[in-house]
């Protein structure tokens, strides 16, 4: 290996461990899901029962068992992020499965530049620290359809040691989330079978069939065992179909939600997307397999009556090399230069984005005083300037590259400076760790359930509502405090009246 080679190598973990390993432990558990998630890993590595999830003493079939394994591996190696570091190392272990495979089947600036964009780009890197389901489903679900690029390509026979690959992530993908990554996996093959139907047979073959079914038949047939049908109609029933079509999840958005969503989701290369011509998605199977696997996600849950920015993570991979593809046969500077224009909102975003978490954007904005909006502006026209010299004069191999270090590097300082803040306003750790003692002789009261979820994890315990028993204090607010509870002081005087 060459010095240059190595240093190049050396630069890049550099880059991967800040942006993606490093500022995990500075932000708490947040939202309505993290939590709960965590709880589950948790319970399941102290009970040693890994087949049914449970939350809070109760079985939990929303979703199957993946995250909770790997967070409960987390837990018992003593990680303090126990399920954000797995899906962090994960994230990064596709990436390097990406590059490779991309490489294999196109050529080395494809894949270079796809794997840049890929694990730069907004979606990405937002997922890849959260203890959540997506990352985990996009990435196995995504290496599985890598595994068919050739078969996708060619006439002929594909190995069988590839479409055995084929078959076990894809069933590590139903694992993951259920039965979406064999919906996302049809849709993407549909060109090529339209072409060749024959090719049916080939997935239909004992090597990916038997691999998939070794991959995730025993946990289903397990838990279906050990719960019966409460499994079927909790797991499947309600959170695959009812999901679909049923506005009671209370997560309805108009059809057009994921426009926009997809637009965030790859910021900073946004702009990019304008250049993708018709040709670059149709010329070959091979293209048309990427162009129906990006365009699966967002058409499927567009449909769907239930919709969360997550779901469509599992397009970005295919996009990332649609992308490089185009690039290659066509850079257009200007709107690399645009895609650098887009780190200006970096800065301001790291500023926003706790106050956005905890209150919403409009509250955020209205909070920001002039002197943070100076020094992020003052950041970003930093960040702007380098990306816009890399994209106007370093070779087109290059450019692409040269502007990644720059988004990865503005990413991670975003990170370090969002991370502490996010954890102390939208999360609830900090705020058990302060009020230990009063907690053990509280109840919750008037809280956002995301609270009420952090506060149960961080404390072990289920503190109680106040309507169903009275404490001497209340939990009450957003973000919550702990005030004494004048329904429970109240209470020892009417009943000795």
């Amino acid at each position: 290996m060459t010095r240059s080679r190595a240093a190049t190598l050396a630069a890049v973990a550099a880059l991967a461990i800040a942006l993606y390993l490093l500022p995990i432990g500075d932000r708490g558990l947040i939202g309505p899901d993290e939590p709960r998630y965590a709880s589950i890993s948790r319970e399941m590595a102290e009970s040693g029962d890994w087949v049914t999830p449970r939350l809070w003493g109760e079985a939990w079939f929303e979703k199957p068992a993946m995250l909770f394994w790997m967070g409960g591996f987390g837990y018992t190696a003593g990680l303090e992020s126990y399920t954000r570091v797995p899906v962090a190392l994960l994230s990064l272990g596709f990436l390097a499965f990406f590059f490779w495979r991309v490489r294999a089947h196109f050529d080395g600036e494809t894949a270079v530049t796809a794997t840049c964009l890929l694990a730069t780009s907004a979606g990405w890197i937002a997922y890849s620290d959260a203890g959540v389901f997506d990352a985990p489903l996009t990435a196995f679900t995504s290496a599985a359809l890598l595994c068919l690029l050739p078969w996708a390509s060619s006439h002929d026979r594909s190995r069988p040691a590839e479409m055995a690959a084929f078959g076990a992530l894809l069933g590590f993908g139903v694992l993951s989330k259920g039965l979406v990554a064999l919906v996302v996996a049809a849709i993407a093959s549909v060109p090529v079978l339209v072409q060749r139907p024959r090719a049916l047979l080939d997935l239909l073959r004992p090597a990916p069939v038997g691999a998939f079914c070794l991959a995730c038949l025993p946990w289903y047939i397990a838990c279906y065992w050990a719960n019966g049908q409460a499994f079927i109609d909790e797991f499947i029933v309600r959170h695959h179909f009812e999901r679909f079509v049923s506005s009671s999840l209370q997560h309805v958005q108009p059809w057009w939600f994921y426009l926009p969503v997809l637009a965030l989701f790859l910021l900073p290369w946004t702009p990019l997307a304008l250049s993708l011509r018709w040709e670059t998605l149709s010329a070959g199977t091979s293209r048309r397999f990427l162009a129906c696997w990006a365009l699966g996600p967002l058409l499927l849950f567009s449909v769907a009556v239930n919709k969360l920015p997550g779901y469509i993570l599992p397009s970005l991979p295919p996009l990332a090399i649609l992308l490089a593809i185009q690039w290659k046969a066509k850079a257009s500077r200007p709107l690399l230069v645009a895609a650098g224009a887009t780190l200006l909102l970096v800065p301001l975003a790291g500023t926003l984005l706790p106050g956005a978490l905890a209150d919403g954007i409009r509250r955020a904005w209205a909070g920001l005083d002039s002197a943070s909006i100076l020094a992020g502006a003052a950041a970003g026209i930093a960040a702007l300037a380098v990306a816009s010299i890399m994209a106007l004069k370093t070779s087109r191999e290059r450019s692409i590259p040269a502007v990644c270090a720059i988004a990865a590097l503005t990413l991670a300082a975003l990170k370090f400076q969002a991370f502490p803040a996010i954890s102390l306003q939208a999360g609830t750790q900090e705020f058990v760790a302060s009020e230990r003692t009063r907690l053990a002789k509280a109840c919750i009261g008037d809280i956002r359930r995301h609270a009420a979820y952090g506060i149960w994890h961080y404390s072990g315990y289920s503190v109680p509502d106040c309507e169903q028993v009275p404490a001497a204090f209340r939990i009450e607010g957003d973000p919550p405090v702990i005030v004494p509870n004048q329904a429970a002081d109240a209470a020892p005087r009417s009943s000795s009246e």
